[in-house]
This record gives C-alpha cells, sequence and structure tokens, in this order.
C-alpha cells in the first residue's frame, strides 16, 4: 500500500538509517468515536467517499493530476475535477454527503476534501468541514474538547514588536455535541 511504502519512514541523520515513523499505525478511510455523556457517535473520514470521481477512479484521478493537470495547473488551468477549486463539483460533494448523514440518523459527521470549512446549527443537518491545511499561512480545524465542538483556525500572526507567532482564532463554536440531535 502507497502510504506504508511511502510515507511510513524517515532518515535519521544520527544514525544514518531509515527509520520506523508511526510503528505499525493501521490507517482507516474513517473512524467512529463514542461520546459516552451523550451516547452520541461522530464519524470523522477524509470526504472523498462522497466525489465519485476521486473514490471510484482514484487511480486514473492520481495519474491525471501527477501527469497531466500539474503542468497545465503551472500554466493557470485549475483541475476542474477537485471540489476544493470547482465550485460545481464542491456543491455535489456537500449535496451527495448531506444525504447520506440525513440517511444515517444525522450521524454527526467531520470532513474535509472540499477544503471548504463548514460549521452547521444545532437544528440543520450535521455536517462538519474542518477546511483546509495547505493554506500557506493558516489552517483550519474542528476541535472536540468537554463535550462540544469548534471551528478554529491557527494563523500567523505579528506581534507589536514584529515578531512572528503562530495564534488559534475561534471561528465557531463552541457548540455541545448534545445539541445535535441524532436519532
Amino acid at each position: 500500500d502507497y502510504v506504508s511504502k511511502h510515507l511510513n519512514s524517515y532518515f535519521d541523520p544520527k544514525t544514518g538509517q531509515d527509520e520506523d515513523l508511526f510503528c505499525g499505525i493501521q490507517y482507516h478511510e474513517g473512524i467512529v468515536l463514542h461520546f459516552e455523556d451523550t451516547d452520541q457517535d461522530l464519524f470523522l473520514t477524509h470526504g472523498h467517499q462522497a466525489d465519485w470521481w476521486n473514490y471510484l477512479f482514484w487511480r486514473w484521478s492520481r495519474f491525471m493530476v501527477r501527469i497531466l493537470w500539474k503542468p497545465l495547473n503551472v500554466m493557470g488551468i485549475a483541475d476542474p475535477t477537485s471540489p476544493a477549486k470547482n465550485y460545481k463539483e464542491l456543491i455535489k460533494v456537500e449535496r451527495r454527503t448531506k444525504k447520506w448523514i440525513a440517511e444515517n440518523d444525522n450521524l454527526i459527521t467531520i470532513a474535509g476534501h472540499t477544503h471548504r470549512p463548514r460549521f452547521p446549527e444545532p437544528s440543520d443537518i450535521a455536517f462538519f468541514n474542518d477546511g483546509s491545511c495547505v493554506h500557506p499561512r493558516s489552517i483550519t480545524g474542528i476541535e472536540i474538547e468537554n463535550g462540544a465542538l469548534s471551528l478554529i483556525k491557527w494563523q500567523i500572526a505579528t506581534t507589536d514588536d514584529g515578531t512572528l507567532r503562530i495564534v488559534r482564532v475561534l471561528l465557531e463554536g463552541p457548540q455541545n455535541i448534545a445539541d445535535y440531535k441524532t436519532e
């Protein structure tokens, strides 16, 4: 598998050898966290499962990105298959995801893939998107702490003396997990 072959070790300059990075970790397409206080489940996944091009045709998609879209991107042509760069595709992926959530008892779902942060109201379908970790000056994410969810951003900021530092910015929440009704 690609991850274990290419992303499972690092070169240690002290020993002069490749060393295990994750020591036997198992990779899954998604995980379910169970919040015991309210007996609710939270489903965490990348989100590509709702994107037929990237899920069903991933080998072809990977080939296209590496061979075709990379040079075209250098010339300023965006990849039309990427939901992060194609608004119509983004809407389709989000619609499929929301439909799946509704069909699965409004299972609280945290995904990424489209790179568009989402933090629903408790009365809405429980679809959260953690946003993006590929921006040059910030990353967004969903924090789960003390039974509550928050949408946060870590970004580079400048202090009064001109020093750069990383700061946490609360974008949405915190909202109690119990506020999201699941059946």
